[in-house]
Parts: C-alpha cells; structure tokens; sequence
C-alpha cells in the first residue's frame, strides 16, 4: 500500500535537479523583490478586502438546520461503516487502513481547500457529544470548568504528533488491533475533554478539526460569524490565523511529519531500518522527532533573527508568521500524497464494497480497477515540484503582509531576509527529498 506514495525514482523528473532547484530559487528571490519593491502595504484579511456573501437562495440552504443535521448525520454514518470494516477479517483486503491514511487522513486536504473546514460539520465525535447535552439537557458548549486560556492549540498538537506516528512509524499500522486501538483511545480522550470543557475542546484539542480549519482557511468559501457563506481571496482567509499557544508547534508538525515521510522512504534510511541494529520503532520514533525538531529550530532562528531590527521578541515573531509556514505544508503534503490519493484511493473505494470480507459488493464498487488517471510520471513530478514552490512562494507574501502589520516598511523588508532564507533552505529540502524518493 505504501509504495503508493510515489510514482518511483525522480530520476523520471523532465528536468535535471539543478534546473528545477535554480528555478525554484529564482522565484522565491523574485517574488522577495517584488514584494519589497511594490508591496507597501498591508493588503490580507477580511479589513482590507471584505468577501462577497453568495446569492440568498444558497444562503437559505446552507444555514438551514436541516443542511447541518445532514452533514452529522452522513459522518455518523461513514464512522459506523468503518466500524464493520473494523469487524472484518485483518487482511490486505480490509479497506480500514485505506479509509482512515487514504480517504479521510489525505481526503481531509482537498476537501477544506476547496470548501473549508468540512470535519466541524462532519466529526462523529462532535456529533455524538452533541446528542449526549441534547439528552441530558445540557448546553453542549458548557463543561466542567472553563477551556484554559493558555491550552491554545498544544492539544491539537500532541494529537497530530500521535497520530503521525502511528501513520509513519507505529508496528503493524495497517492492522486492525492496530488501528482500532488507536482510534477508541483518541476517540475516549476527545470525547473525555470536551465532557470537561464543552464543545470549544473540539476547536482548539481535536487533531482533526484544527487540521481542517488550519488548512480549510486557504479555501475560496467561508462561514462568517453569523453564519453567512462567503467567497473570497484564499490568503485573506489564512491572513486571518491569529497566533495562539501551540499554533507554532501545530505547523511544524504537520510540516516536518510531511518531510520525515520523505526522508523515511529514502533508499539510507531504509537501510537503517533494515539493519537491526536498532529496534525500528525506536529509530523511527527518534527520526521523526529529529526531523521535526529540525524544522522548528529553523523557523524559530529566522524569526528570531526576523524580529531583531526592530526590536521584537522572537517567541511574538514566530506566532505572528505561523501562518506562513500553512502553505508550505500544504504544497508538500499535495506533493506527497498526490499519487497515493489516486491510486490507493480507488483501491480503497472498490474494498469498501466488501467491508466484511464476504465477497459482497454494497456500494457497487467491487469490480473498480485502479486506473492511472493521468497520474505519469513526468506529469506528477512536474505538479510536485510546482506545488512545493508555490507553497513557498504564498508563505513568503503571508510573511511580508504580516510584517508591515507589526513593523515599519524599512525593518519589515530587512527583516525578511532571515525568512528568505528559510524558505530556501526548505525549498532545497524538500526539492531533495523529492528526487531522491
């Protein structure tokens, strides 16, 4: 299953590593002048320019009850679903670990690009607590005590980090003890802290919906305060991320997970895992705090130095600009996960036909054949690399943008060579990476 994160070697790419590095370089460079130069102003976020509201008739729907209830109820359905397919025989014809690191964990991204943070309408465990209150009479957004100012978003983190490494480094992951065990300890724990907190626990603590709303706010569609759907331009929507506690460690994980999946299927460190030396969930466990730790010391030297021509705290810096580094770990997860969407993403929708294993075929997908679907190779090298660089790219405007908010025009510009670069050094990274997978 997991070969399906690539389309093989990058020796296949239509253009030679140092064209495609020089290339990617030369547009961030461009793009730092071209801000400097002619960007003097803030001009993201909804105070600079206000989104367009949708015609009425799909306002009435789309704020209706109804619309809302339906949504619950379909991620009811789809979780209760999985549960049989939890029941199933554990063979590599059980759909679960397709529908769980395929359809939902990679399905989640173009879904909240395209029609934002979807997991609040669709999360089984929100819906579930929800009918508890309506039981119990309760007001579902009261618990126990009050949600701590200064909890932010580490929660949300420290789920993010558990389940990436259950994806990417865990002992048999695609098995169903495996999965199910997993999935029932998130499951008691989300649920445990929004019985103390109320529903705002599912904002800021549940994994999930936080990855959906991060990345769901480059989406062209959003949901104003009072419930009025609107378009808009993608980076006033992320222009709008505000830093909170944990927001920084949020993106770095995200972002550095990507990176160590790279790293884990490149032909050394496979060696590495194969020599036994070391127990290989100890190495991975090691790998992937290492590479993210990587990340996150990197940022937080450039926006420290970032922040030291005016006078400013680096720790401000660093949550100022969280938002920048959103992009960019969105370009490598498209670049990562593009082929395995694809193509493990069918597989998997032709297995959910038999959830059971008793050769029945309830969705009529039984007899799907995995098709390539475009996906060649040069053509999936040339979207990776042009992802990954306009990734960047929007993370370094997001960057200039927030820095003449907090910064004179002359210290915004001089402090943006540190993020300059860093966002070379991670576009070196990942163009590396690419290659050698």
């Amino acid at each position: 299953m997991w070969l399906a994160h690539g389309v093989g070697g990058r020796q296949d790419l239509p253009i030679p590593f140092g064209l495609a590095l020089a290339g990617a370089l030369v547009a961030l460079v461009v793009s730092f002048v071209a801000l400097g130069a002619l960007w003097r102003e803030p001009r993201l976020g909804a105070d600079t320019s206000p989104p367009r509201p949708l015609p009425e008739p799909v306002q009435r729907v789309v704020t209706a009850r109804a619309w809302s209830w339906l949504w619950r109820l379909v991620g009811l359905v789809v979780a209760a679903y999985l549960g049989l397919a939890l029941a199933g025989p554990d063979t590599v014809d059980n759909p679960t670990a397709g529908v769980l690191y395929v359809l939902f964990w990679v399905g989640l991204l173009p879904l909240s690009l395209l029609f934002g943070p979807v997991w609040r309408a669709l999360n089984p465990l929100r819906t579930l607590h929800l009918l508890a209150c309506l039981a119990l009479r309760r007001d579902p957004t009261r618990g126990l005590r009050d949600l701590p100012s200064g909890l932010g978003y580490w929660p949300a983190a420290a789920g993010l980090f558990a389940f990436v490494w259950l994806e990417l480094v865990a002992p048999h992951r695609v098995s169903l003890p495996v999965i199910g065990g997993w999935l029932a300890g998130y499951a008691v724990a989300t649920l445990a802290g929004a019985v103390v907190y109320g529903s705002r626990w599912f904002d800021r603590g549940d994994a999930f919906e936080v990855y959906s709303d991060v990345v769901g706010r480059l989406a062209p569609l959003a949901r104003q305060p009072d419930g009025t759907l609107v378009r808009r331009h993608p980076l006033d929507g992320i222009a709008g991320l505000r830093p909170a506690p944990g927001l920084v460690a949020f993106v770095v994980v995200l972002l550095g997970s990507t990176m160590y999946d790279s790293v884990s299927n490149a032909p050394f460190w496979v060696r590495v895992l194969q020599s036994g030396a070391v127990p290989a969930p100890l190495v991975g466990t090691v790998g992937l705090a290492l590479v993210i730790g990587l990340v996150l010391a990197a940022y937080l030297v450039a926006t420290a130095l970032a922040a030291r021509p005016a006078g400013r705290s680096g720790r401000e810096f660093a949550g100022e600009l969280a938002h920048s580094v959103v992009p960019i770990a969105v370009g490598y997860l498209v670049a990562h996960y593009f082929t395995l969407f694809v193509l493990e993403g069918q597989r998997t929708l032709a297995l959910l036909s038999d959830p059971l294993g008793t050769g029945a075929d309830w969705l009529g997908t039984g007899s799907w054949q995995v098709r390539a679907l475009g996906t060649s190779p040069a053509g999936t090298a040339m979207l990776q690399v042009t992802v990954i660089v306009i990734g960047h790219v929007f993370g370094t405007v997001l960057a200039h943008d927030r820095a003449l908010r907090l910064l004179d025009r002359r210290s915004a510009v001089v402090g943006q060579l540190p993020l300059l670069v860093l966002m070379v050094l991670y576009t070196t990274v990942g163009l590396l990476l690419l290659f050698a997978a």
